[in-house]
Parts: structure tokens; C-alpha cells; sequence
């Protein structure tokens, strides 16, 4: 297919912008005819990475596959707004409906739309996304933190989770900036961002517990529900149970697993309070992990410098690296998505606190 508009740029001294295209391109060789993009060949696809990938797409200049990936999210989406979990080439893996990876749709929908001020794709892929909104709204509680998943039978799970409420907090944000493009008032779904942000910022019991993730330490940070000085000393908080010096983010803080998405996403949320010397040193790290082949190795173990999971190349790990690299240089119209949550809609101010009322 042709190449648009390419918005990379040489993150100087690291990487250059060529090299970066040429892992576009590897991330657009791995997409199917269908426009689902899999974690690798013959593996499966969630829609959280699958828009990963396709905001990759177009930051490389592939903006006709990233919008046939759109076109495969339309056509998956189920009549209640939700995708299931895990799709592979010709079925569906795993049948339960993730409300992050449903929301996660709205930022690469907005994504488009800062690149390319397209207002027919935007209104093409609208009802879309106000189905995937409706959804996870759905599994919002009194106190504001949005329930994990449904089973397939539409079965609410227990207990939410931080990582995932924190990048539904930006998604919601997202759909938000959506819909006062579009003209449509959503003073519903401000609110319910209100109440999210809220919660994520001053009740962590609100949510299961998993303080060994990093994603549950920098995501807060990252998705812009904590910022400013608060971003900061949450993220030195607990710097040294995350970090390995030289090469990145642990996974999880008791195993020496570094992994390169999170390292990338790590380095956006430093970025994200102003901190540019730390956000580059983790993106330096980060490229240890990449092939000859311009892919990224998904992990590696230490001290053994074994590759996981068994030797994974990924598409969201490049498409994370992409998205790090134009946040740190400022390339594309949309490189400060990540990074400057001041240029979303802002938060109105909610003091609600109620008991918790598990959806139905």
C-alpha cells in the first residue's frame, strides 16, 4: 500500500527516524488482509494493542492500514459496544469483554483525528466509539471506579483494577474531546471521568490489589488522573522497586523481568510531569530490546538476558516504542496526547462519595 505523511522524527543520539519507519513497516508486514493486527503471526489480537498498533501505523506513514484496522474494529464490535478479549484470525480465543481494552478505542479514534482533522472518518468511526462508552459506563460503580470485564454472558466481575480504570479515565477523556468536535453534549460522561479521576487519585482501596505491577505504580501518572508534583513523587516512590539501572522497567517489582512496552510507557509518564531526563534515559534502555529485523524483543529476563515470553517479538512492544519516541521528540500533532492531559477536556470537579453499588 501507498505511504502517507510520515511524523517520525530521529530521537538524536538513540534512534533514528528511518529506523523507527522501518518498525512501522514490521508492524504493518504482521497485519492480517483483515486489518487486525495480532500481538505476532499466528497469535491473537485484543483491541487495547490492536489500537496501539494502529496509532503506530499512522505516526509511520500507514495511515490506509491503520484505517482498515478501524474498519475491523467496526465490524467485531458486539451490539452491546464490547469486544471480547482475545480474537484470532477466524474466531474469538477468549470470550470474556474487557472494559480498558473496549475504552481504548476512543484514544485511537482521537489520535486520528490530531493527525489528520479528518471529520468524516471521525463521524464514520462515532457511533463506534459511543457504543464502546455506553458499555464500560455500564460497569461504573457509585464510587466511581469502573469493574474489570463482564463474562460473555454479561456477568459483571467483582473488582475493578487501577491500571485499567487509569487508562479508561484518559479514554473517557478522549471520547470526550470527541463528542465537542462532533457537536454532541455528553455531560453524563463527564461526570463519570469526575468520579473516575477522583477515585483513582484518593481511593486506592477502591481497587484489587496489585502493587507488585508496575503498571498499577506509573499509570495513575501516566493516563493524567495524578499529575504535577503528586506525578512525580509517585513515581520516585517507588522508583527502585520498578527500575533496573541500564535496562528498564520489572514487570512485576519481586521477578527480573524487564519488558520494553512498559519501560516506553514508564518514560511517557515521566514525560508527563516534566521529568525529560529520566523519560529519555528509560527510552535509551528500551532499545537494548531491539532486533536486527527493526521489531523489539517483548522482554528479557535477567541476569541470563533470556527473551520472553519464549522469545516474543510483539507488535504493541514496537507500537509502544513508536509512541515514546514521537512523545519525546514532539514530531506529530498528537505526540503530547500522553503527555500534556491539560489539552484534553478537563475535569469537572466531583465530590461524590458514596457507598459502592456493583453494576448489574
Amino acid at each position: 500500500m501507498s505511504r502517507s505523511e510520515v511524523f517520525l522524527s530521529d530521537v538524536s543520539g538513540i534512534v533514528t527516524a528511518a529506523q523507527l519507519t522501518a518498525t512501522v513497516d514490521a508492524v504493518a508486514e504482521w497485519q492480517l488482509e483483515s486489518g487486525m493486527v495480532p500481538w505476532f503471526p499466528g497469535g491473537h489480537a485484543d483491541t487495547w494493542n490492536h489500537t496501539e498498533a494502529l496509532m503506530a501505523l499512522m505516526l509511520g506513514g500507514r495511515r490506509t492500514e491503520a484505517e482498515l484496522g478501524f474498519r475491523w474494529l467496526q465490524s467485531m464490535q458486539r451490539p452491546d459496544g464490547s469486544w471480547h478479549q482475545y480474537y484470532l484470525a477466524d474466531r474469538v480465543e477468549q470470550d470474556k469483554l474487557d472494559a480498558n481494552c473496549c475504552a481504548y478505542v476512543a484514544t485511537g479514534v482521537w489520535f486520528h483525528w490530531l493527525l489528520f482533522e479528518d471529520r468524516g472518518v471521525l463521524e464514520d468511526l462515532w457511533p463506534m466509539v459511543s457504543a464502546a462508552v455506553e458499555f464500560v459506563l455500564d460497569l461504573q460503580t457509585r464510587r466511581g471506579e469502573i469493574l474489570w470485564a463482564r463474562h460473555a454472558d454479561g456477568t459483571p466481575w467483582s473488582f475493578a483494577l487501577l491500571t485499567g480504570s487509569s487508562s479508561i479515565s484518559h479514554s473517557l477523556r478522549c471520547a470526550i474531546a470527541i463528542a465537542e468536535v462532533l457537536g454532541h453534549d455528553k455531560p453524563d460522561w463527564e461526570l463519570s471521568a469526575a468520579r473516575l479521576s477522583r477515585v483513582i487519585r484518593d481511593e486506592p482501596d477502591a481497587f484489587a490489589p496489585k502493587h507488585r505491577w508496575a503498571m498499577d505504580w506509573y499509570y495513575p501518572v501516566l493516563c493524567g488522573a495524578i499529575t504535577g508534583e503528586s506525578g512525580r513523587e509517585r513515581l520516585a516512590h517507588r522508583y527502585d522497586a520498578f527500575i533496573t539501572e541500564d535496562w528498564g522497567v520489572r514487570c512485576v517489582s519481586d521477578r527480573p523481568w524487564i519488558t520494553a512496552a512498559e519501560t516506553c510507557e514508564c518514560a511517557m509518564a515521566h514525560l508527563a510531569v516534566g521529568e525529560t531526563d529520566r523519560a529519555t534515559e528509560l527510552f535509551t534502555w528500551a532499545q537494548r530490546l531491539r532486533t536486527e529485523e527493526d521489531r523489539y524483543w517483548t522482554g528479557i529476563v535477567l541476569p541470563d538476558q533470556v527473551h520472553f515470553p519464549g522469545g516474543e517479538q510483539s507488535t504493541y512492544t514496537s507500537s509502544a516504542i513508536i509512541l515514546a519516541a514521537d512523545a519525546l521528540v514532539g514530531a506529530s500533532p498528537a505526540s503530547r496526547l500522553f503527555t500534556r492531559p491539560d489539552e484534553l477536556p478537563e475535569l469537572i470537579e466531583d465530590q461524590t462519595r458514596s457507598d459502592v453499588v456493583e453494576p448489574s
